[in-house]
């Protein structure tokens, strides 16, 4: 919408009711609820929370690919998401057809670029080292470095076949020459985990990090490995990639138990896990950290203050006067919910998160 929009008695995350005034498409008042008029405007009532637009750190956006691929909108805006960062669905080769694919997109879109210049073209695109070219690397971040954000490496055993930890080794080199951070893809082992841990610095982005699998980031005790305290006392950032294989409920209460909380929480949705699940969208993933205990600010800034932060985009994760409109709108339903971990285990909630609308760059969309 490019004239004036009233968000009419939305809930802030300290529960405080207000009414949201925008001007073609910028935020130009927050005040007392029920006190604004205009032609255009959605009374919630006092029953939706607004937040800054939820950041969803780790998708898979590039339709062209299966299994590992879906349409930015339909994992975007539709969801309540307003940003997305395609993690590392092309490399270098096509980082090209990435950027074209979302050029009509309403949904903001940012990329990991894989370190592999095939990207997920095939799914061990770390299994042979010729496929990682620093040059090639470096073009691609030449000519989209406002598009590409950090590189990605998968490392785990059915993506870096018989290399081992060599190729995060040569990805450690290409974050250092480019300045760009690493996200970290983790799962079955070799390498082992304290291998990948011991490389990883301040910045870089541990994602899958709840996974139940048995190359994970706890002991048989269930205590947080040295290595992974180490790394979180050097600076690196705990993201979840729930997705179809990394999200174990009782590796996520082990976790909550233990105080190794999240930094970011992320979906790692494409279109299998989005239909049929247990990923389905951003909104069912969080509900799953409300059950778990963690506050509703907690959850909610973990898609928003947090990543916006990593991000360098502070505009992105608050609602303040000035800013060009990027919002969240959501409810908490009452409501008995069955949710399943990515090992299939299931959990009862009795509360819900629903996305209800958003506000992208000024412009207002149902979900």
């Amino acid at each position: 919408m490019t004239g004036r929009l009233i968000l009419k008695n939305v809930r802030m995350l300290d529960g405080n009711s207000v009414d949201i005034i925008l001007e073609k498409g910028v935020i130009n008042e927050i005040t007392l609820p029920g006190t604004a008029t205009g032609a255009e405007m959605i009374d919630y009532k006092d029953k939706v929370f607004v937040s800054s637009g939820w950041i969803d750190m780790h998708v898979h956006a590039f339709p062209e690919f299966e299994p590992y691929g879906d349409d930015v909108d339909e994992i975007g805006y539709k969801t309540g998401v307003t940003t997305v960062i395609d993690a590392g669905s092309t490399g270098a080769d096509q980082i090209s057809d990435l950027v074209n694919s979302c050029k009509n997109s309403k949904t903001n879109v940012f990329a990991f670029l894989n370190i592999s210049r095939i990207g997920l073209k095939r799914v061990d695109e770390l299994s042979d080292i010729s496929w990682l070219n620093e040059d090639e690397v470096k073009k691609a971040f030449s000519q989209y470095g406002d598009f590409i954000v950090g590189l990605k490496a998968r490392i785990s055993k059915s993506v870096v076949g018989p290399n081992g930890i060599e190729p995060l080794k040569i990805a450690r080199t290409f974050s250092s020459d480019t300045g760009l951070p690493l996200m970290v893809h983790i799962g079955s082992g070799p390498p082992d985990i304290k291998e990948v841990l011991e490389l990883l610095e301040e910045k870089d982005i541990i994602t899958h990090y709840l996974n139940g699998k048995a190359n994970n980031l706890f002991d048989k005790a269930g205590e947080p490995l040295p290595e992974l305290m180490k790394a979180i006392e050097r600076g690196v950032h705990l993201d979840v990639g729930h997705g179809t294989a990394s999200f174990s409920f009782p590796t996520a209460e082990n976790a909550r138990k233990k105080e190794i909380r999240f930094n970011t929480i992320s979906t790692d949705i494409y279109r299998r896990n989005r239909e049929n699940g247990p990923v389905f969208n951003m909104a069912n993933v969080l509900t799953k950290f409300l059950y778990l205990g963690y506050p509703l600010k907690e959850v909610i800034d973990a898609v928003t203050v947090n990543a916006a932060a990593w991000l360098h985009k502070p505009e992105l994760g608050r609602v303040s006067v000035g800013d060009i409109a990027n919002l969240t709108l959501f409810s908490i339903e009452d409501e008995s919910t069955l949710l399943l971990d990515s090992d299939g285990e299931e959990r009862i909630a009795e509360k819900r998160i629903v996305a209800k609308g958003v506000v992208i760059n000024g412009e207002f969309f149902e979900c």
